[in-house]
C-alpha cells in the first residue's frame, strides 16, 4: 500500500513539474535507504542522470515563469510530464517486493528485473491529467492578470510538486489527504475556466445588442422633438 501511495504522490507531482520528483527520487535513493529502487530503476540514482535532471529542472523553472513562453513549455512538457509520472510511479512501486502482497511468484518477476507496466501506465495517466489542467488554466491566468501572475502561479506549482514528492517519499500515508485535495483543486480550476469562457462568450454576444439599445436611446429625444 505504501509503495502505491508513494507512486501516486510522485506521479501527481510530476504533472506539475516533471523533474522535481525524478530528481528527489534519484537523490534519496542514492544517499539514503528510504527508496530501495529495483534493478529496472537504478539508473535514476546515477550521477549522470542526477546532473542531467538538475540542469533540466533549472531550464524548466525559468521557462515556466514567463507568459507565452510558459505555454510553449507546456506543449513540450505534454510528453515529458506523463513520462516522468510513469517512471516515478513505477520506481515508487518497485520499492516494495510484490511477493509481500501477492506471493512469491510475482516477487520473482520483479526481482528478475522485469517492469510492472500497471503502475507505469497509471502514473502516465495521472501525470497527464494534472498536466492538462495546468496547461489549460495557465493562459486564462495570464489573460486575467496581464501576465503578472505567471511567476507566482508557477512558483506555487513548483512548491506543491516539491512538497507532494517529499511527502510521498517520507510520509506516503499523507497522500491519502493530499491527492484528493489536488483532485479537488484541479476540478475547481477546470470549472472556473469553463465559467470564465462562458462569461466571455456572453459578453461578446451581448455587445452588439447593447450597442443597438444604446442607439435606440439616442433616437428617443429626436422622436420627442
Amino acid at each position: 500500500m505504501f509503495a502505491t501511495l508513494t507512486g501516486l504522490g510522485l506521479s501527481s507531482a510530476a504533472g506539475l513539474n516533471a523533474y522535481i520528483p525524478l530528481l528527489l527520487v534519484g537523490l534519496v535513493a542514492r544517499f539514503t535507504d528510504l527508496i530501495p529502487l529495483g534493478p529496472t530503476w537504478a539508473w535514476l540514482e546515477h550521477p549522470v542522470t542526477l546532473i542531467s535532471l538538475g540542469v533540466l529542472l533549472v531550464v524548466e523553472f525559468a521557462a515556466d515563469k514567463f507568459p507565452a513562453l510558459d505555454s510553449v513549455n507546456d506543449v513540450v512538457q505534454t510528453i515529458v510530464r506523463p513520462t516522468s509520472g510513469g517512471i516515478t510511479f513505477g520506481a515508487g512501486a518497485s520499492t516494495v517486493e510484490l511477493s509481500e502482497i501477492t506471493g512469491e511468484a510475482s516477487g520473482a518477476a520483479v526481482s528478475s528485473g522485469g517492469v510492472d507496466w500497471g503502475p507505469v501506465i497509471a502514473g502516465v495517466l495521472i501525470a497527464l491529467a494534472f498536466h492538462l489542467v495546468k496547461a489549460l488554466s495557465r493562459p486564462v491566468v495570464n489573460t486575467m492578470s496581464l501576465g503578472c501572475a505567471a511567476p507566482v502561479v508557477s512558483f506555487l506549482e513548483d512548491v506543491v510538486s516539491f512538497l507532494t514528492s517529499l511527502m510521498a517519499i517520507l510520509l506516503p500515508v499523507l497522500i491519502l489527504i493530499v491527492f484528493p485535495a489536488m483532485v479537488f483543486a484541479a476540478v475547481w480550476v477546470v470549472r472556473r475556466r469553463r465559467r470564465l469562457r462562458s462569461e466571455r462568450r456572453d459578453r461578446r454576444a451581448s455587445g452588439p445588442e447593447e450597442a443597438l439599445q444604446g442607439g435606440d436611446d439616442l433616437e428617443d429625444p429626436r422622436r420627442e422633438w
